[in-house]
């Protein structure tokens, strides 16, 4: 929980950053804004309940766990880190896929078109150290 808050803290700095809305203290600043329905927004999917969730195809198989979601820090598209295959932590192969590629049917994420060996056909996701 902690890492999801870091980058999305970090990812909104970056963002700030990169637009020039940070300025000295006493300079005046313009706040733009986007008005969001704040109702729809809140049924949407936490970061905190979707880290553990099973991830399965259209046959309805287990093909994977989501492990961590992780912000892009130069197009900042959010990524789900899957966790396939292993036992305990074991021999498990991460990947990385755009969550713009998970669906949500029935409260069950899925990735349609996976299994769990093209999973782990894809190159392996290795976080970087702290």
């Amino acid at each position: 929980m902690k890492q999801v808050i870091a980058l999305v803290s970090v990812a909104v700095l970056g963002t700030a950053l990169t637009m020039g809305t940070l300025r000295a203290q006493g300079t005046p600043q313009t706040i733009t804004g986007k008005r969001v329905d704040v109702i729809q927004l809140a049924t949407g999917y936490r970061a905190s309940k979707i880290n553990g969730s099973p991830v399965y195809n259209r046959n309805k198989d287990q093909i994977g766990t989501i492990d961590d979601l992780i912000v892009s820090p130069t197009d900042r598209v959010p990524y789900v880190i899957l966790s396939v295959g292993g036992f305990l932590g074991i021999g498990t192969h991460f990947v990385a896929i755009p969550f713009g590629s998970l669906q949500i049917v029935d409260k069950q994420i899925r990735l349609p078109d996976a299994t769990r060996e093209s999973l782990k056909a894809l190159p392996e996701f290795k976080y970087a150290p702290d």
